[in-house]
């Protein structure tokens, strides 16, 4: 793997003592408007000052084969989420972090007084009792769970969500949840995007053709049956025009 090159912002995004910090990660491979919604929707709904999008180098739980590189999801996140208040980050690429874990422990040391919050998707409270040290996590920052289509009918029912079903904080709190004890959590209703990165990958896998394919075909179909008919119907037209005449 290249090294990556040190850049501000790629270390430590703007912060302050007492500041709300939501904290997004994930590959993105590819990133799409649902992850840009979800943002938004936590930036809200949290009442946070800022997010800071973890563009992580890969998923310990996943294969990374054919991942994109890590320059080209930052650069695609970052044309996504043009906003004010988002910061787009590489920086567990530099500072060699593999787990979540870790990576919370060395933002927490180097930003004291901040209140980080964990941002995921419904998806990943499914799995979230797989993580390295998820119990850990739970008790180093609040986290808030975003829905998804799907996934939101079960995630609740989960190992860890059934595990840590006290901590949950209702959703009508969820503005409180920066400042809560931990461990505590909260689920966000109202996204409800069918968007999925999945998805998109194996759409990128095809090269994004067969779909297009299969309706071109289709409509080339029905303009030689329509010019077969129109052939027919004129020449059938001439012979009792013929006919007639005579």
């Amino acid at each position: 793997m290249k090294s990556i090159p040190l850049s501000p912002e790629r270390l430590l995004p703007p912060h302050a003592r007492g500041m709300r910090i939501g904290l997004f990660g994930g590959t993105f491979d590819p990133p799409h408007r649902a992850h840009l919604g979800a943002a938004l929707l936590a930036l809200k709904r949290l009442k946070l000052d800022r997010i800071w999008w973890l563009v992580t180098p890969g998923n310990p739980l996943k294969n990374t084969t054919g991942l994109a590189p890590l320059q080209n999801r930052l650069t695609s996140v970052r044309r996504l989420a043009r906003h004010p208040r988002i910061d787009v980050t590489g920086l567990e690429a530099v500072i060699k972090t593999r787990y979540t874990y870790d990576t919370i422990v060395w933002l927490k040391a180097r930003c004291p007084g901040v209140r980080f919050v964990w941002i995921m998707g419904a998806d990943n409270l499914r799995s979230f009792h797989r993580w390295q040290r998820w119990r850990g996590i739970a008790k180093l920052v609040p986290f808030a769970v975003i829905d998804r289509l799907g996934p939101s009918l079960y995630a609740g029912a989960s190992p860890a969500g059934q595990a840590l079903r006290r901590a949950r904080i209702p959703e009508h709190s969820a503005a409180a949840l920066p400042g809560r004890k931990t461990p505590a959590w909260t689920f966000l209703h109202g996204l409800k995007s069918p968007l999925s990165s999945t998805a998109l990958r194996a759409i990128r896998g095809h090269g994004g053709t067969r779909p297009s394919n299969r309706k071109r075909k289709v409509k080339t179909g029905k303009r030689k049956t329509a010019k077969t008919v129109r052939r027919r119907t004129g020449k059938t037209a001439k012979r009792k025009g013929g006919k007639k005449r005579l």
